[in-house]
């Protein structure tokens, strides 16, 4: 007897999915209807291309070529590029402008410790001051890991197989995924790495939403340090007068706060809704936290997970109005509060032409710097001493955000921590991750932190290649090891 047919079994599985999740967002929307972001999206894209080709020349030192082949497919997607008939990279000045074939120019420009800064399509620079901030850390060249980057010279533990890391090394590099940087610590300590050819343990890799695990640990410490409570009301300025005022600080960042703004991932999209607001916050050019808090309710808060880019740019508002609120600087705050408690000393935090941080995505850093951040999640948020994350924080994160559960996705945690998603790990384990295949992976039972990044055109064979390293570095180091 033939199988029937319905509309659902003639879907393909992801699609089933998507089905059910945009379903499910309907049945449980408030009234009212997204509208897109005002602008042509081919020059949203090719601000994002002058940004990308910036940072990657002036921050990475990559060879503009190679960049505008291979990396930033993000906010400024390849199959655009072409339409730039002109490029002009001023090394004097840390400058890019591409020239549309329709002779509208986009610019992007490196502003000291901002890093490089889209302009404003009506409007050729910035609007704040910007500020060089210097590392406050021990010399790195003469301090022992994980405050400096000086390695022990002792052997590893007898029941950890070198040759089995040295494997794992080699298949992360391999040529066809881009890899550009691999490393690995157990119970802390560096026990493989290697890096592409005339890169380095300096270098700064463009490392997309692994950035928002930087915005949850800020935020982190600001609640240790009692500016805020996780489950207080957020106090956005634009919601005191109407629902939103009800959404938590925890609600947004476990990606849950129910505000309306469209991303490329959501099931209901499609690419003739219009540009979506998820990269708007890039390439618009805009003050990027007025523009998120200015969005309307979709869902009530803790109901309906969406990985949106309005959460963490939320949370950076709020930790702008703390910081400023106790009379500090806005943008030395991450390097006093936290980089330099790390041993932290080349993390690049771009901002929008307003100065606000868009670390949901636009920051740049070396390797170690992740593993060093990733560790603090493996020592339940204490560093040397100090505690720098409250008492149960770390379990937040770690926990599958209840309205992703209940989305039938028990994928995404808190702080912006992805969970046991598409990595052959049986254990438990959270990861920051970035478009274009930048992660630190966390499997806590392990003591074992995985961090790559690579070029975002190697993407998908990266992420195979990865995989093998992952098994080899899961049977060099048995759970008993050290």
């Amino acid at each position: 007897m033939a199988k029937e047919t319905t509309a659902e079994t003639a879907l393909a599985p992801e699609e089933v999915v998507s089905a059910r999740l945009a379903e499910r967002g309907r049945r449980l929307a408030l009234p009212g209807v997204w509208e897109p972001p005002p602008g042509d999206p081919i020059l949203h894209h090719t601000a994002g291309f002058a940004k990308t080709l910036c940072s990657a020349v002036f921050i990475t030192g990559l060879d503009p070529d190679d960049a505008a082949a291979n990396v930033g497919g993000f906010t400024a997607p390849f199959e655009y590029r072409d339409r730039v008939v002109e490029c002009d990279i001023d090394h004097a000045s840390e400058t890019v402008r591409l020239t549309l074939d329709n002779g509208v120019v986009r610019a992007a420009r490196r502003y000291k410790s901002q890093g490089c800064i889209t302009h404003p399509l009506d409007h050729d620079g910035i609007f704040f001051t910007p500020s060089d901030v210097s590392a406050n850390t021990p010399d790195p060249a003469t301090t022992p890991w994980p405050m400096g980057d000086v390695l022990p010279d002792e052997p590893l533990p007898s029941e950890i197989d070198q040759a089995g890391l040295d494997e794992a090394v080699t298949a992360a590099m391999h040529p066809d995924g881009m890899t550009l940087g691999f490393l690995v610590t157990h119970r802390g300590r560096i026990v493989a790495e290697r890096y592409a050819d005339g890169l380095d343990h300096h270098t700064p890799f463009e490392s997309w939403s692994m950035g928002k695990s930087v915005i949850g640990t800020l935020m982190g410490t600001l609640i240790q340090d009692g500016a805020y409570d996780l489950w207080q009301e957020a106090p956005i300025p634009e919601w005191q007068g109407d629902q939103r005022r009800e959404i938590r600080i925890g609600d947004i960042m476990r990606m849950s706060s129910g505000i309306r703004a469209v991303a490329m991932q959501d099931p209901e999209y499609k690419p003739e809704m219009g540009y979506p607001d998820h990269l708007y916050f890039y390439t618009g050019g805009i003050n990027s936290f007025e523009y998120a808090a200015t969005r309307p309710q979709q869902w009530l808060p803790d109901t309906v997970g969406r990985y949106r880019n309005c959460d963490p740019v939320l949370t950076s508002y709020l930790i702008r109005l703390a910081v400023e609120g106790r009379g500090e600087n806005y943008h030395a705050f991450p390097q006093r509060q936290l980089f330099d408690k790390l041993g932290i000393s080349r993390f690049t935090l771009e901002t929008d032409p307003y100065g606000n941080f868009l670390t949901q995505g636009y920051e740049f850093a070396p390797s170690r710097d992740w593993a060093r951040l990733a560790n603090l999640y493996l020592s339940d948020g204490v560093w040397n001493g100090e505690r720098l994350l409250p008492e149960g924080y770390v379990d937040y994160a770690f926990e599958t955000a209840p309205a992703w559960q209940a989305d039938g996705r028990p994928i995404y945690g808190g702080g912006f921590l992805w969970k046991n998603r598409g990595f052959p790990i049986d254990e438990d384990y959270s990861f920051f991750a970035g478009a274009g295949g930048q992660y630190a992976i966390i499997i806590p039972s392990r003591e074992l932190v995985i961090v790559r990044h690579g070029k975002y055109r190697g993407a998908t064979d990266g992420a195979l290649h990865l995989n093998r390293a992952i098994t080899k570095v899961l049977a060099a180091i048995p759970p008993s090891a050290g």
